[in-house]
């Protein structure tokens, strides 16, 4: 078993510690365990489970660092790890930022873990994967797709007295679907904590239907459209402004959270007013640790935009120090209000306009503005007096999701999506835009 308890991880990294001669020293268990299977072709290709327990130390010598990994634990190789990180550290250069490492902090225990979705086993996975098949078969359709689950354990402890520790689980699929003539797509991705909120069979009859009604598709001009994206596609188009979130970034001129002539855009209204993103490890839909790879605690709600306004970015040690202000954490999870309406609800409220399930192939322009390119894919769909007319040839678009988050119509009920760029969680609403740019057409499926 790689995953070890909170006892077991505090009584190593104590022997750990006691090994070591540096200034400071700061060690960490890292363990995870799960499976998964991959399929294609309505067939299962690969299984496998995986098993994993390392160790890392970090040696400080004044301002020198030096950091290593072993993954065996009898004594001898404790010392020796914890020797080889000290030696190291001494031919480290100073690091200039260098910040001492903290003390005692209380942290309060997490959601995160979920025991039936732990004890998950092959047989788990491949009954999931059976109900996704079926619907393939059912449908005369061509099914890939992937499903893992794992349980992770982090733990982290220093000579100054500060441990902490964490235990997750987590449970993740995506399933592509194609007709035999391979002119439709369809596409579904879900991850979740608890693997009782997994319904594969769903998340497959809604990328069926997407696969099937893709094909035929219409080619129309591209340009500025009103554009209602599914969850998934909305994530796509968040994941870099979440992590724009940064004080420091901003303050070098280097985001798009800086302001013209320097500093940055604290206090701004940047985004419509309907716009209100946050984290709190303590979400039910999206719990997420309580403590920073710092050693700070998180556990409360903390909102970075509201009401459109920016109220807070995150602030390193060192940056916090630099600024002479609080240090604010970097969150673990991202979470964007929304409102009550289903996606069926805004089709039904649009008069003309581009339903887009799924983006990819998404890379960056402009960091200080964020403007962004990429490719619709798996189902892109004209909508007209509130109802999904015909399926259109795909576009490539470029837009910033600053200006996106400027023309906000109306915003559904959030749901957890998975970004497979990243493969982290985010709970985001599908979402209706106007002026959304499209700039060609793209004749892949």
């Amino acid at each position: 078993m790689a995953i070890i308890t909170r006892e077991e991880a505090q009584a190593l990294l104590k022997k750990v510690l006691g090994y070591s001669k540096a200034d400071e020293c700061e060690a960490s268990i890292e363990a995870s365990e799960g499976g998964n299977i991959r399929y294609a072709r309505n067939a299962i290709s690969t299984a496998g489970d995986v098993s994993t327990l390392s160790l890392q130390v970090n040696s400080t010598f004044g301002k020198k660092t030096g950091t290593a990994t072993i993954d065996e634990f009898d004594d001898a190789s404790l010392q020796k790890v914890v020797q080889r990180s000290e030696e190291l550290a001494q031919l480290a250069p100073d690091n200039p930022e260098h910040m001492p490492l903290l003390g005692p902090q209380v942290f309060k225990e997490s959601i995160t873990y979920v025991p039936g979705t732990a004890a998950m086993t092959p047989d788990t996975r491949a009954e999931a994967v059976a109900k996704s098949i079926k619907v393939s078969e059912d449908a005369k359709l061509e099914a890939a797709g992937y499903i893992e689950n794992s349980t992770n354990f982090i733990a982290i402890m220093n000579s100054k007295g500060l441990f902490a520790s964490n235990l997750d689980t987590d449970v993740v699929f995506t399933i592509t679907m194609r007709n035999e003539e391979g002119t439709g797509s369809g596409y579904a991705a879900r991850g979740f904590n608890d693997v009782s909120k997994l319904d594969t069979l769903t998340a497959t009859k809604i990328a069926a239907t997407k696969a099937a009604g893709s094909v035929g598709a219409k080619a129309i001009e591209p340009g500025k459209y009103t554009v209602i994206l599914e969850p998934v596609a909305a994530a796509y188009m968040l994941e870099g402004l979440f992590r724009g979130f940064d004080a420091r970034s901003a303050d070098e001129g280097r985001s798009f959270m800086s302001k013209p002539g320097g500093g940055n855009r604290l206090g701004d209204q940047l985004m419509d007013e309907k716009v209100t993103i946050y984290s709190d490890p303590f979400n039910v839909d999206l719990p997420a640790s309580t403590w920073s790879r710092e050693g700070f605690p998180i556990d409360t709600r903390m909102n970075w935009v509201e009401k459109g306004v920016v109220k807070n970015l995150t602030y390193s040690r060192f940056w916090a120090q630099k600024k002479n202000v609080q240090p604010v954490p970097f969150p673990n999870n991202y979470i964007m209000e929304g409102g009550d309406a289903s996606l069926d609800d805004l089709i039904k409220s649009t008069e003309k306009g581009i339903l887009v399930s799924r983006l990819w192939y998404i890379r960056s322009v402009d960091p200080q503005t964020l403007l962004l390119t990429g490719l619709t894919r798996d189902g892109t769909f004209y909508i007209e007096n509130g109802e999904i007319k015909f399926p259109v040839k795909n576009f490539r678009f470029n837009e910033s999701p600053v200006i996106m988050l400027n023309n906000v119509e109306a915003l559904g009920k959030p749901e957890r999506s998975i970004s497979v760029e990243s493969y982290r969680s985010y709970l985001v609403p599908p979402m209706k835009i106007r002026d959304f740019t499209f700039t060609s057409l793209s004749d892949a499926v």
